[in-house]
């Protein structure tokens, strides 16, 4: 019962987190030595959805792209979170060429977006990154010598907050984390205020995108004022370390 129990977990988180990690659990419970088939199985259907997607109306994003578009974390890509739909890899690529046609040499940064197959299906601790339509971006960032190309403050580019005025006031139930033992391990960069005021301009300025989502604090430092950025609600995660960006 024991041993059902731990399979069940495992099967679980490893669904969770990567989608086909728990068929690949299952594949490996036939195998002896189950870690080293998993990640044979893991690995083989990692390449097997990149091919497979496209039948469900998503492509993979290029883990291995070293141009103005770039996966932020080869964590993201083994994790098979890198997932959209044409329509959004498209505004992707536009974003990030249009963003070093204005600043030459700017990196655009994707974090999380979907996983390859089935809608309703949104990776942790994600709600809304069900169908390949959402997307979250790094915010770009510069220290005393200027702009940073392809630098996060944190190590996967989430969870290092832009401090600032909240409008919440501890609803709950909430994924809203301050996670405040972890800000003074990151990064001492600051904000590239230019750059993260060019493309939220180009994002909400392109029809195809519906909505974008930034913490209000930080729209009001950039001095924008612009109908497709909205505050996502005090119950979702912050939004003052990446942009979320989604389709109409």
């Amino acid at each position: 019962m024991i041993r059902f129990a731990v399979h069940s977990l495992i099967l679980l988180i490893a669904t969770a987190l990567t989608q086909i990690g728990g068929l690949a659990w299952i594949v490996a419970l036939l195998f002896r030595r189950r870690l080293i088939a998993f990640a044979g199985v893991y690995a083989a259907l990692t390449v097997a959805s990149v091919w497979i997607a496209p039948g469900f109306g998503r492509v993979a994003l290029d883990c291995f792209d070293d141009g103005p578009l770039r996966v932020q974390s080869p964590l993201y890509c083994a994790l098979n979170r890198t997932y959209v739909t044409p329509e959004l890899e498209g505004i992707l690529v536009e974003t990030a060429e249009e963003m070093d046609r204005r600043f030459p040499g700017t990196v655009t940064l994707v974090l999380d977006a979907n996983f390859p197959f089935l809608d309703g299906f949104p990776p942790l601790p994600h709600l809304s990154h069900d169908d390949g339509e959402k997307v979250d971006l790094a915010f770009f960032y510069a220290d005393g010598t200027g702009y940073r190309p392809g630098a996060t403050r944190s190590p996967i580019g989430y969870f290092a907050f832009e401090q600032g005025p909240t409008e919440c006031s501890g609803d709950w139930p909430t994924l809203r984390w301050d996670l405040d033992m972890l800000q003074p391990f990151w990064r001492d960069y600051r904000s590239d205020d230019a750059r993260n005021r060019a493309i939220l301009r180009i994002l909400s300025e392109d029809a195809r995108v519906g909505r974008i989502f930034v913490e209000p604090h930080l729209v009001r430092a950039l001095d924008l004022s612009l109908p497709d950025i909205r505050f996502q609600g005090c119950r979702a995660a912050r939004h003052d370390d990446h942009i979320h960006l989604q389709l109409r």
